[in-house]
């Protein structure tokens, strides 16, 4: 199968690349700053913030001011992450127009993380699905550990379909596919979606991929080969998995973007400008940049 022509990358660092830093908690303004820089590079769909519990995941308790504080822009898609219908209903009161909500392609990993069982948290899910269409907002679904668990090893294909269409079936109009520990190699990548593909189709379907072994950018072109067309990604490569050893975080926005701009893929996204955010908040962060092109490529200061 060719390349897309058009490929839409969902922004999730100020979310998922944030919510797992250690340290002292990050303030909200670098936080809205952040969402502001990345909507004016040109993304156009931005996992903002995320209503759970601060006693979880503390640097994710201001979700409201953060919501409240953006410079919204028309055409742009600014998405939380809601695990429940209390988080919800705080998301609709902040005026977000998508949602998300997560499971696992492991039962062990789910389990673990949130306490639960595979089929009871998709079970929790439906209410929270059917309110949030009955008011008009779209939620997409993330499914982890598609291609490896830190406590079950390899998981079947099989599986990760079984769940995909589950969270289709109540209502998701995207299911997002997590290599969460980033042990997945190009083969496995499409081997997985060969098998998700036949429960939902590719149009439906995004690549989330971890780096921790150094192969999100090859799996992403293994999974591009075979359509699809939308991919989660956080710029400087902030975050990781606070469940599996070792995790390194997401893809580095900037390198999909030099990925994509040599397969002359479009997105209508300022390489540089991604660049020079990346380079901004790890400094506000104090930490070292994931991206390797952004260290090749350096800042233009701003």
């Amino acid at each position: 199968m060719a390349f897309p022509q058009q490929v839409r990358i969902v922004e999730v660092g100020p979310r998922d690349g944030l919510q797992n830093e250690p340290g002292p908690i990050i303030p909200t303004d670098i936080k809205i700053e952040l969402i502001n820089r990345l909507a004016a590079a040109g993304i156009r769909h931005i996992e903002a913030a995320s209503f759970v519990s601060p006693k979880w995941v503390p640097q994710m308790g201001d979700a409201a001011a953060v919501m409240a504080g953006i410079d919204r822009q028309p055409g742009i898609t600014y998405s939380a992450l809601t695990p429940n219908v209390k988080g919800l209903e705080g998301a609709m009161a902040a005026g977000v127009t998508e949602v998300a909500v997560f499971s696992a392609a492991s039962e062990a990993f789910t389990q673990k993380n949130i306490n639960c069982s595979i089929a009871e948290s998709l079970k929790r899910f439906q209410p929270l699905i059917e309110q949030a269409r009955a008011a008009d907002i779209r939620v997409r679904g993330y499914v982890s550990t598609v291609l490896g668990c830190p406590y079950q090893g390899d998981i079947t294909p099989a599986q990760v379909a079984v769940v995909s269409r589950e969270l289709i079936d109540m209502g998701c109009y995207e299911i997002s596919l997590g290599d969460t520990i980033g042990t997945g190699t190009p083969l496995k990548a499409k081997r997985m979606l060969e098998a998700v593909a036949k429960e939902v189709s590719l149009d439906r379907l995004a690549a989330h991929f971890h780096d921790t072994y150094g192969q999100a950018v090859a799996n992403l072109y293994a999974v591009m080969e075979e359509g699809i067309a939308v991919i989660d990604s956080s710029t400087a490569g902030l975050g990781g998995c606070p469940y599996a050893k070792g995790a390194a975080g997401n893809v580095a926005t900037e390198d999909v973007l030099y990925l994509l701009q040599g397969l002359e893929i479009d997105t209508g996204i300022d390489l540089q400008a991604v660049v020079d955010t990346g380079h901004w908040i790890t400094r506000e962060l104090g930490r070292a940049n994931g991206s390797k092109v952004a260290q090749a490529l350096g800042t233009c200061g701003r």
